[in-house]
């Protein structure tokens, strides 16, 4: 039964593995802390593992960044250990910085799995919009009932609809602003030399 992120909880863990004394302080020289984020990490490494079986490359990115969250949230197992872990992350500033670092890293990996290859601004924007659809499903999962998480799957789908939604909308405004004229050739323009012809004198 989990009792919680504390290092006695971590030691009786240990004990009840067979582990020798001190196995956790090894393991963990940074305390609860670093013992948390190992236990993040070692769920995306396992998603990684279950997705290196699927066909990622004849999908669409969409798609490929749905399989990823689905296979992520299958890795979790007991929905009351993530729930007091997040509840955990969440109550203590010192640990609010943890949980976002966490979430980062699962969110840049969903991407690299679908294969993003982007180094410019959209490398952050993919990012972000996928921090919102994936920390929504993941609040929507610890409460779902439904056989096989379906109701998850479908508020995941259609949480991805509006993601891409935005993606398209933000093409579009930077499609505009990029068709505007320069600022800087609107001021010659308006207050070049040709402005200041006649100043001063008569025409």
């Amino acid at each position: 039964m989990f009792d919680g992120w504390r290092v006695q909880s971590l030691d009786a863990a240990a004990r009840d593995a067979g582990l020798e004394s001190g196995a956790v302080e090894r393991a963990f020289p940074n305390g609860v802390t670093e013992a948390i984020t190992h236990y993040f990490d070692w769920g995306d490494r396992r998603m990684l593992a279950a997705l290196a079986g699927r066909d990622l490359g004849a999908m669409k990115i969409r798609e490929r960044v749905g399989t990823g969250v689905r296979a992520r949230l299958a890795m979790f197992g007991d929905r009351e250990v993530v729930r007091r872990t997040l509840s955990m992350l969440a109550a203590l500033p010192m640990h609010v910085r943890l949980g976002l670092q966490i979430t980062y890293r699962t969110v840049d990996t969903l991407w690299h799995v679908a294969g993003d290859t982007t180094t410019d601004i959209n490398f952050y924007t993919k990012r972000l919009l996928l921090v919102g659809v994936y920390t929504a499903t993941l609040l929507y999962w610890l409460d779902d009932a439904s056989e096989d998480s379906a109701d998850t799957h479908e508020f995941l789908e259609r949480r991805l609809a509006n993601m891409a939604q935005l993606a398209t909308l933000r093409q579009a405004v930077e499609q505009k602003l990029n068709n505007l004229p320069s600022p800087l050739r609107l001021f010659r323009v308006s207050y070049g030399p040709r402005s200041y012809r006649g100043r001063g004198s008569s025409p």
